[in-house]
Order: C-alpha cells, then sequence, then structure tokens
C-alpha cells in the first residue's frame, strides 16, 4: 500500500508547498505592519515566564513576525535557516521542545488578538497559510532537536569506540581530544595534565593542527593562582580583559578559548581546551556535554595508563621469571662441571685404585678379594648415578644434537627405570632456538617424572609437533588420574603449577584435563619464537658443552 500511493502523497506534498509558497508575500503583508508590538509583547511574556535574555533572543527570532521580511518571496526557504539556525540554539539552551510550542502559541494568541483589535479577519486561504507555516516552523524544531541530540549520542559512541580500539595512552588521549573538538567544532584542541606535584602542565595531546616538534614535549609552569582559576569551566574572550584562559602559547591568534577542568577526588588533574577563530561563548547544553565527556575521557584514561603500567609490570615480571629460569640452567651447568670435573674424576681414580689393588691380592684369602670387588661394584653404580644426575642436570644430547635427540635419550633412560610403556612421536624437529628446546626437554622431564611418581599409568602416548608458529606438546597417559583444581591448587606442590607458570611466562597455552580413575592429557602450545637466548651471548654455553660432552661420553 506504501508504494501504491507513495507516488500520490509526493504528488500532495508539492501541491501543498506550491500553495503555501504563494502565499507567504500575503502572511509577510499582514504581520510586517504589527511585527514590532508583537515582538515587544512576546519578549515581555518571555522575561515573566523565567527565560533568560539568549533564550528569549532565539525564541523571538522564530517567529511568524521575525520572519516576515524573509517571506515576501514567493516560493522561498530562506526563512527556515534562521528557524534551523536558533533551533539548534534553543536544543543547546536546554529549553525543553514542549516549552518552545507553548511559547509560540502565545505568540499565536497576541497575533490573534491584535487582528482582533484591527478588526482583521484573515481569510481561508490565508489562515490556512498561517496554520502550515505554524506546522513547518514546529517540523523543523523537531528535526533540529533530534539532530543536536543525535550529534551528542554520536559524540559519546565514539568516545567509547576510541576507549574500546586505541591500543595505547598516547593514542587514546589523541583520539579522546579530536572527537570532542569535533563535537564543539573548534578549530584547534589540546589536553595538559597536571604533574603529581602539582607544579608543571604537561601537553599530552594536540587536535585539529599538525604537531610541532617543540610542542610534543611542552611544559609550562603551573602556579597556584591558574589552577585556581582553571579549577572550573571557563569560556575566555581574547576582548575581555583577564579572562583568557590558553596555556598553549600559540593560541594567542584566536578569538575564543575553551577551558574545561578534569577534576578528581585529588583536585584538579588536568584541563581539555578548545580555540575558536571567532568570539562564540558556549551554551549549556556544549558544557555539560564536554563536562560529561571529560570526565569519562579522564576515567578512560586514567584505566588505559594503568593497562600499560600493569602490562609494563608483567613484562618485568616475566624478563625476571626468564632471567631466573636462565640463572637455574646456568647453575645446573656449573654443578653439572663440577661433580663431573671433581667428584666424577675422583671416584675414577678411586675405582683405578680398587682396580689395581684387586690384581695385587690375587693370591689374598678370599674375604679380602671379596670385600674389594663389592667397594669396586659400589664404586661403579656411584659413578653411574652420577653420570645419571650430570645428565639431568644438564644434557649435553640437548646442547649438541637438539631436541629430537635429546627426547629420545630422556624416553630411553626412563623405560629403563620404569615399568610404564612409553610411545614416542615426533615432527620434524629442526633446530630450534636454544631456550625453546630446553624449555619443552624440561616440561616433558617433569611430565613423565609426574608420570612416573603419581599417574601408576601402564601406557604413555607423548607427541610432540611443530605446526605453523607454535611447538605443540601432548602427553597423556592411562593411570589413575587427579582433579585438576585440586592438584593445582595444592600449596605444596608445585609440578602442575610450576609447569603452568612457565609457559605462560613464555606466551603459551598450557592446559590439563584428568579425572579420577581416567587418567590424564596434557597439552602445551608455545610460540616458536620466544626471545633471544641470553647464554648465547656469553662463553658459559660454549664452556659447558664442552663439559657436557665429556661427562656424556664416559
Amino acid at each position: 500500500m506504501t508504494i501504491e500511493h507513495g507516488p500520490a502523497l509526493a504528488a500532495a506534498a508539492v501541491v501543498l508547498r506550491s500553495r503555501l509558497g504563494t502565499q507567504l508575500p500575503r502572511i509577510a503583508r499582514l504581520l510586517e505592519p504589527r511585527a514590532s508590538w508583537l515582538q515587544q509583547r512576546f519578549l515581555r511574556f518571555l522575561r515573566r515566564s523565567g527565560y533568560d535574555a539568549r533564550q528569549c533572543k532565539a525564541l523571538a527570532a522564530i517567529t511568524p513576525g521575525a520572519l516576515a521580511p524573509l517571506l515576501r518571496r514567493p516560493h522561498s526557504r530562506a526563512w527556515l535557516e534562521p528557524v534551523e539556525y536558533h533551533a539548534r540554539r534553543l536544543a543547546k539552551l536546554n529549553v525543553p521542545p514542549e516549552r518552545v510550542l507553548e511559547a509560540l502559541s502565545e505568540y499565536d494568541r497576541l497575533l490573534a488578538k491584535r487582528l482582533e483589535a484591527d478588526q482583521l479577519k484573515p481569510d481561508t486561504e490565508l489562515a490556512w497559510a498561517l496554520d502550515q507555516l505554524r506546522l513547518r516552523v514546529a517540523l523543523a524544531l523537531n528535526d533540529c532537536y533530534y539532530r543536536v541530540r543525535e550529534a551528542e549520542a554520536a559524540a559519546y559512541q565514539e568516545l567509547f569506540r576510541a576507549e574500546l580500539e586505541s591500543g595505547n595512552f598516547r593514542d587514546l588521549v589523541a583520539r579522546l581530544l579530536d572527537i570532542l573538538r569535533r563535537s564543539c567544532q573548534a578549530r584547534v584542541g589540546a589536553f595538559f595534565s597536571l604533574d603529581a606535584v602539582g607544579r608543571r602542565w604537561r601537553l599530552e595531546a594536540r587536535a585539529g593542527i599538525r604537531l610541532r616538534a617543540v610542542a610534543k614535549a611542552l611544559e609550562l609552569p603551573a602556579p597556584k593562582r591558574d589552577q585556581q582559576r582553571l579549577s572550573r569551566p571557563v569560556c575566555g574572550l581574547r576582548t575581555r580583559r583577564g579572562s583568557w584562559p590558553a596555556l598553549d602559547p600559540a593560541w594567542r591568534r584566536y578569538a575564543t578559548c575553551w577551558s574545561v577542568p578534569v577534576l578528581t577526588g585529588q583536585g584538579l588533574a588536568g584541563v581539555f581546551q578548545f580555540a575558536f577563530p571567532r568570539p562564540y561563548e558556549w551554551l549549556p547544553r556544549e558544557l555539560e556535554l564536554l563536562m560529561a565527556a571529560a570526565e569519562r575521557c579522564w576515567l578512560a584514561m586514567e584505566k588505559a595508563r594503568l593497562l600499560e603500567h600493569l602490562a609494563a609490570r608483567e613484562e618485568q615480571v616475566r624478563r625476571l621469571a626468564e632471567h631466573m629460569m636462565e640463572v637455574e640452567e646456568r647453575e645446573r651447568r656449573r654443578i653439572s662441571a663440577e661433580l663431573h670435573d671433581e667428584a666424577g674424576q675422583s671416584l675414577l681414580c678411586v675405582r683405578l685404585q680398587l682396580e689395581m689393588l684387586e690384581r695385587k691380592l690375587s693370591e689374598s684369602p678370599a674375604e679380602l678379594r671379596a670385600g674389594l670387588v663389592e667397594a669396586r661394584a659400589l664404586t661403579e653404580r656411584t659413578i653411574l648415578e652420577m653420570r645419571r644426575l650430570i645428565a639431568d642436570l644438564s644434557p649435553a644430547l640437548l646442547e649438541q644434537f637438539g631436541l629430537a635427540a635429546a627426547l629420545k635419550q630422556l624416553v630411553a633412560r626412563f623405560r629403563r627405570i620404569c615399568p610404564t610403556k612409553v610411545s614416542l612421536r615426533l615432527s620434524r624437529l629442526n633446530r630450534l632456538p636454544g631456550r625453546l628446546e630446553r624449555l619443552v626437554y624440561r616440561l616433558v622431564q617433569e611430565c613423565l617424572n609426574n608420570v612416573a611418581r603419581h599417574s601408576q599409568a601402564r601406557h604413555v602416548n607423548l607427541r610432540v609437533v611443530v605446526a605453523d608458529k607454535h611447538l605443540v606438546v601432548h602427553v597423556e597417559d592411562d593411570g589413575v588420574g587427579f582433579d585438576v583444581k585440586t592438584a593445582l591448587a595444592k600449596r605444596d606442590s608445585f609440578g602442575l603449577a610450576g609447569m603452568r607458570e612457565r609457559v605462560t611466562w613464555h606466551g603459551g597455552r598450557f592446559h590439563v584435563e584428568s579425572r579420577p580413575g581416567r587418567g590424564c592429557k596434557i597439552r602445551i602450545e608455545l610460540p616458536r619464537e620466544i626471545g633471544p637466548d641470553p647464554a648465547a651471548a656469553t662463553g658459559t654455553r660454549k664452556r659447558c658443552y664442552g663439559q657436557d660432552t665429556s661427562a656424556a661420553g664416559r
């Protein structure tokens, strides 16, 4: 039905507009002789009703009498421009639309009274035209109020979007400032923050002009007198002595400066400032928008600043954790080297001495020979155990041949000491960063140790896969299982929690799935690039490789 009658309605609207256009000069001739009297009476009514001077001026500018000079030409739409302009001002002056219509109704009552006094009754066509003019003014008012409110909502929406999308504090401040500048239609804008001790202003962002190098680090003294003055909203005009609030010295060429404070529980924290090339005093609605937006912007900026600080702290903690792990690895190498060079060599000498004594005592009593044999066997076992400890502390195979060879050796040793069957599957593991290889080796070592100590599993499936930019470790057993939350919450156990922390520190993901009686599944995903290897920059790594190689070769 809408499509069917659309052309007819459009044609009717054209006819009505044409009909009203022909009557505009008649309306002008009717109103012009009486416009002055009507305006005086109307302004008197407005002042009695409590409207201020700016509201009275805007309301008087949209009356039929004020529009009469623009109605002289038939079919002219020039009269709509002042209606729309002053309607927007009324919206920003916080005059409710219903009060505007009530005031215009009073003007119509005054006009009817004057026409009655002049014994003049408009004919049907002129009365219709007056009604149409009132209707057009009311529609223009409604449209302008809607546009003003829509622009305010759009500004708030942009502020919210900037808060969500900005990546850092500087970017957020610049975007928020530019949104507010465009909202109040200023030529330029700036945000100054007050330092913690309240002694200096610092320029955080500018909008509307290109930043000069000197302005990026602009800092100005902040005397108490200026802080007190800028702790409240200031609309400064260049022509008004002592009212200029602009902190940026480059703004002397502008005519108007708005300054909006950012207040916190501790006092003044900063100011948003906007400059205009012409005298332009703000309206109540504009000031309310700026004050509310400034408070919202400050909260968003504080949130962004805290998030940056938090990210910096997390980065410090991560680097510290990496450093501690590197220190731990170096200490492992040092201990293994000392065990090999000192205790290991001494035990080898003891074994050789025992062998020599055993040969020399070929004709001695059997008891003495048996004691020497037992001492030599004990020394042999001690040497083997020490070699195992050295290999666990600093696996030479990992440093020489890479992760795949080290994992195969680790699984082979596990099979010798534990009855659990282990299935090992490896993708093509080319040489990876040293820190990543050591991390994966330690994680797999911890998983196998947990299996040996706690799981009572019969089978373990171990897979290490390189996929895209990640290395993935899967460990699955058919053991007794456990409650994951309880295990991670234990204060006296650091196995799973330590693994999770290590993985998290290196930007990976750690997932464990288990239930009592259902075994355990662990999935570890690590980025293939986890940063440079600090040990590679020193001679420690090379020296320890040589020591580990000799230890493993014995």
